[in-house]
């Protein structure tokens, strides 16, 4: 693979000349990714950086996968409007057990050294932070993008946001990072790297960042917004999710998604089709994509209902209200939405639009409800 093959869709490669430099070493480079562990799923926008670690481990570099247990607990500011909520231990702990293995899906294991920057930022004493903490100034770090809007509309930030770049780059100084990877949002954290390398005598880390990936709602795809498909998201949800974004976007996903050109005067709904195979066959292998497809056919484009249809016992009162039963068993967010969805014809009993709320409970029972094109389940008495 060339140089070129292994920056393409590259946006920013940091200094220009800096990594045939690296390569000039004639040694195996030090990959660096870091990932916080903000949420219990590494979605697909997230694996686009995973992907192009891939791509150099299969040039046989070393992935170093940083699993930010400690950063975590500060919240990386970037992009933020605000300061991140503070996740407990137990939430970070719990995510970091399977952020490991979702990436596993993307790496390879026998060229990925991980570690947890617990094992090094939980050591530092506070002379230690004083030493970390000279080696930018504050003018420096307020030249961030988000850091400047909250200044400049007199928005608290807080003094663990601005040692946050200072914690990411003293990652690279721990593992001597020659190559650090992240979504553009990364940039200033990641040149931050950079200048920290150089005040502990290390040779400074090439930077190299990918896109950040649009989803269907024209929003940076986000777990916190909901706009996300997870590497481990069911096969069925992960089809029906991909299949929501617009041609238009087609281009983009298949170059970071699939690392691949759209194909020229082709059908669109081919390629996505296509798109969507692709990202459920890499979770769950080709079984898998093939029922999700056949599951997209016949309940979305076709307007029936799935095979395996799950079942819930309805409520033992003589009257049962149908908004609140779609909270509970179809995961609508709220019975005020329920109530939208009903008003609106979205929500169908045996096949029928249904406009009440409030049912017989006999008029459920073994009914199938349906709400939208794809959320079914059966009631049955107890």
């Amino acid at each position: 693979m060339s140089l070129d093959d292994l920056t393409r869709n590259a946006v920013h490669v940091a200094p220009e000349g800096g990594l045939e430099a690296k390569f000039a070493l004639g040694r195996p480079l030090r990959v660096k990714l870091g990932i916080d562990v903000t949420s219990p799923d590494i979605h697909i926008g997230r694996a686009v950086p995973l992907q192009k670690m891939r791509a150099f481990q299969d040039e046989g570099h070393l992935g170093v996968l940083i699993v930010g247990d400690y950063t975590t607990r500060i919240g990386d500011p970037s992009g933020r409007s605000a300061e991140r909520p503070i996740l407990s231990d137990e939430e970070i702990d719990e995510s970091a057990k399977t952020y490991v293995d979702q990436a596993m899906m993307i790496l390879d294991p026998e060229r990925t050294e991980v570690r947890y920057n617990g094992e090094w930022l939980s050591k530092l004493s506070y002379a230690d932070v004083v030493r970390l903490a000279r080696t930018i100034t504050v003018a420096r770090i307020l030249e961030r993008d988000d850091f400047a809007k909250r200044y400049a509309a007199q928005e608290p930030i807080s003094i663990s946001e601005l040692l946050y770049p200072l914690m990411q780059a003293y990652d690279s100084v721990a593992i001597e990072a020659d190559v650090e990877l992240g979504g553009t949002d990364q940039l200033y954290n990641l040149l931050a790297g950079r200048e920290v390398m150089q005040h502990y005598g290390l040779e400074p880390q090439v930077v190299l960042t990918t896109p950040l990936l649009v989803s269907w709602d024209g929003l940076k795809m986000s777990s916190s917004v909901g706009n996300n498909i997870p590497l481990t998201m069911a096969p069925e949800e992960q089809f029906g999710r991909t299949m929501r974004i617009s041609d238009d976007q087609l281009p983009q996903w298949y170059e970071l998604v699939m690392d691949a050109q759209l194909p020229e005067g082709g059908d669109p709904l081919d390629a996505k089709l296509e798109l969507a195979r692709f990202i459920v066959r890499r979770s769950h292998g080709e079984d898998a994509a093939r029922a999700a497809e056949d599951h997209f056919t016949r309940v979305v484009r076709e307007g029936g209902a799935p095979e395996d249809v799950a079942e819930a016992i309805l409520p033992a009162d003589k009257t049962v209200h149908l908004p609140a039963l779609l909270v509970e068993h179809l995961e609508i967010g709220s019975t005020s939405e329920a109530r939208r969805m009903i008003a609106q014809g979205g929500v169908k009993v045996n096949g029928e639009v249904m406009k009440e709320l409030d049912l017989p409970r006999e008029a459920l029972s073994g009914a199938l409800v349906q709400a939208g094109k794809r959320r079914f389940i059966r009631f049955r008495a107890a």
